[in-house]
């Protein structure tokens, strides 16, 4: 039986093996380049079930993106990022002179400290999001693949983007599982249906997978596709 005693008096029976626990991982850090040939170096979370602790090709994609149009995007503007992980969409904004980023991601405490140790540096973001606030700018990067949650980020969208005719939402995204992509597009009938105009801008294939073992077709796997959302006028 098991946990008796022989004897010895030694055995505990709540006591787990040496290696029951799995270690935590350490972080990891990831570099990114900016069109200046300078670097910013990023740390991800060691792991996390949110998938916080990836660089996601639209993020580093959006990063580009965005810097290469940043005096007209970005300059002098108000920036949201939803669902940020390590918030590098964010420090761009934060280096190419935009008024304020708020950088968000979901309570998850490990992702939350990630964040405050990433934009420590950087002047220009704050970590609260502010009540009754409308961005002019929104970034959301790699986030459609939890489709049940599609209705709430249109929501959040609808609350937090400035009613203005300049106003943006950026949505850029990977079909990673390319079998789900027209539920990953269906995201988009939402927002026409809340009333957003809806543009597709952007078309990027990488120049590999992030994750080799991974299946369905590759070209979709390597393809980032940016659109914006837009007040209806």
């Amino acid at each position: 039986m098991g946990g008796v005693d022989t004897g010895d008096g030694n055995i505990n029976l709540f006591e787990e093996p040496a290696d029951f626990y799995q270690p935590e991982r350490e972080p990891t850090f990831a570099i990114h380049k900016f069109l200046s040939g300078n670097e910013v170096r990023v740390r991800l979370v060691g792991h996390n079930p949110l998938w916080g602790h990836y660089l996601w090709n639209a993020g580093r994609t959006i990063s580009l993106y965005l810097e290469e149009r940043a005096e007209e995007l970005i300059k002098a503007k108000t920036v949201l990022e939803l669902g940020a992980g390590a918030g590098l969409p964010s420090l761009v904004c934060a280096l190419n002179d935009a008024h304020q980023v708020v950088v968000t991601d979901y309570p998850d405490v490990d992702l939350i400290e990630n964040l405050r140790f990433n934009i420590s540096h950087f002047e220009g973001l704050i970590q609260h999001l502010p009540q009754d606030c409308a961005f002019d700018v929104l970034i959301l990067a790699d986030l459609l693949f939890n489709h049940s949650e599609h209705a709430k980020l249109i929501k959040t969208v609808r609350m937090t983007l400035k009613k203005a005719a300049t106003s943006r939402a950026y949505v850029f995204f990977t079909p990673y599982r390319p079998w789900l992509l027209q539920k990953d597009l269906a995201f988009f009938d939402l927002a026409r249906e809340a009333g957003f105009t809806v543009t597709k801008t952007f078309e990027k294939v990488m120049d590999k997978v992030m994750f080799e073992e991974d299946p369905g077709d590759e070209l979709l796997r390597r393809t980032v596709y940016g659109y914006e959302l837009s007040w209806a006028t």
